[in-house]
């Protein structure tokens, strides 16, 4: 355990005190997120897009032609392929990997009592690792998100490229995908940790949650705001056709859909920190 865990908070130094707590959960909890065997799954997940999108920039010739030909056509493709895969599969099922097993995944091996028993303030606890959750989650999904960019743009070579980010609109809308990508961590990272906390089998809510944002298309406008989808939705660059069947929604306004989303993720980690704060340790019960 780090030094920094084990020092008594005061009143007159709590706040210093408290980041470096915190920064010495980072440090424990980065290496477990990216080196432990549960990082597997995850940097599997993460690389389905980039494969897919480099043996299409390889193999295919039409796909060739028509990124060379049509960039815009190539990513309204891109935008349904980020919104299909990479936000509603890849970092959903990503990010409920990483944040349901920063505590639970702590239960189970049985060592969650070693953070308890140390003199750290239970709610710098959740902060620390949210953080280190969510380190571990922009970092690997803004490389797949990248990578997949990367391979979609190949095909036009390199001046081509480089004048159509630097000449064109391709700065901004590869800025607004990253964003988008990480606004997706914060906020499903925030909803599976505390899935993870509220329940012991937390593969249930995930997957009726994961039901929830796949049908988002079909509920009617009110409904549609409960949702994570529906906001990152709003911010796409490129707007996606999501079918004949859709119920069409207004759109939310950019400022709104991120304070929002910030808004909420800070009461869904108030939620957490009231959890963890009565939460007992009861391995025998797991």
């Amino acid at each position: 355990m780090n030094a920094s865990l084990a020092e008594t908070p005061s009143l007159g130094s709590s706040w210093p005190l408290w980041r470096r707590q915190i920064v010495g959960i980072l440090r424990l909890e980065i290496k477990k997120n990216f080196l432990s065997k549960r990082a597997l799954p995850m940097y599997l997940l993460a690389a389905i897009p980039v494969v897919i999108l480099m043996m299409l920039a390889v193999f295919d010739r039409g796909m060739q032609r028509g990124v060379r030909t049509n960039l815009s056509q190539a990513f309204i493709v891109f935008s349904n392929l980020h919104e299909g895969l990479i936000l509603r599969t890849v970092i959903f099922f990503g990010c409920a990997w990483i944040f349901m097993n920063l505590f639970r995944g702590e239960v189970v091996d049985k060592s969650l009592h070693y953070y308890f028993l140390s003199a750290v303030k239970r709610e710098v606890l959740v902060v620390g690792k949210y953080l280190s959750g969510l380190i571990a989650s922009c970092t690997l999904f803004l490389l797949t998100t990248i990578g997949a960019l990367f391979f979609l743009l190949l095909p036009r070579g390199l001046q081509a490229n480089l004048d159509y980010i630097f000449d064109g609109p391709g700065w901004a809308q590869i800025v607004d995908y990253l964003g988008i990508t990480i606004l997706a961590c914060i906020g499903y990272g925030a909803l599976f940790m505390v899935i993870g906390l509220f329940f012991r089998n937390p593969i249930i809510p995930a997957l009726l949650v994961y039901g929830w944002e796949w049908l988002n298309f079909l509920l009617p406008p009110m409904l549609k705001k409960i949702s994570i989808i529906h906001y990152l939705h709003s911010l796409v660059p490129v707007p996606v056709n999501e079918g004949p069947l859709a119920i069409i929604g207004e759109p939310t306004p950019s400022w709104i859909a991120i304070s929002g989303m910030l808004a909420v993720t800070a009461i869904v980690l108030g939620l957490a920190s009231v959890k963890i704060r009565r939460m007992e340790i009861q391995y025998g019960s797991e």
